[in-house]
């Protein structure tokens, strides 16, 4: 299988993951209902790529995930990028939906010296799309709703959200499959955000 396939199943697969979170957060679920939910991505997944799974094989790639791990990396593209627009005096924050501090992350990602604002979904109480969320960044920031403008790679959750409190929502679309959203700026990649401030 093309590694671009697969990204864009993963891509379709983060999708529904971001709307499941925005509509109840993970804190919220039991174990039982996040294991569900878990199972469910990765079934689609495996359907998005033309592979049908028993749910005995999704129970196995499970339980091998949870005793491997993860660890997150950067896209190559976003360190350049968010230094070259903190040094054209731009405020810089990040918003996400996640029921976690994610101060240590971003330490160990390098993001921390770049970000004026990190506000997440346990500092606020609600998700995004929800206005609550990008609300209160924007007042941490001390910045109208007008002079913002929100990156995020999910339409519904970050594009429109970040819209209906009155940012500019850009799209990031790294494989290009959402050709078919035309009525917000589409990036590629965040060094064309530049084209946009």
């Amino acid at each position: 299988m093309p590694p671009e396939a697969f990204r864009s199943a993963l891509a379709a697969a983060d999708e529904f993951m971001y709307q499941e979170v925005a509509r109840l957060p993970l804190s919220k679920r039991t174990d039982q209902e996040k294991m569900a939910l878990y199972a469910r991505y990765q079934a689609l997944t495996l359907k998005e790529t033309g592979l049908d799974a028993s749910q005995e094989l999704i129970a196995g790639m499970l339980k091998r995930m949870m005793q491997y791990g993860t660890k997150l990396v950067l896209f190559g593209d976003v360190l350049p990028t968010l230094t070259d627009l903190k040094k054209r005096g731009l405020a810089l924050g990040l918003i996400s939906n996640v029921d976690r501090s994610i101060e240590p992350l971003c330490r160990e990602l390098g993001l921390s010296p770049l970000l004026q604002v990190v506000v997440t979904s346990q500092d606020v109480g609600v998700n995004k799309p929800q206005p609550g969320i990008f609300q209160e960044a924007l007042r941490r920031a001390r910045v109208e709703a007008s002079e913002a403008m929100y990156v995020g790679d999910q339409y519904q959750v970050d594009v429109v959200g970040a819209n209906e409190v009155g940012m500019k929502g850009v799209l990031l679309d790294r494989i290009g499959r959402m050709r078919e959203r035309r009525d917000c700026p589409r990036i590629r990649t965040l060094t064309e955000l530049v084209e946009h401030v």
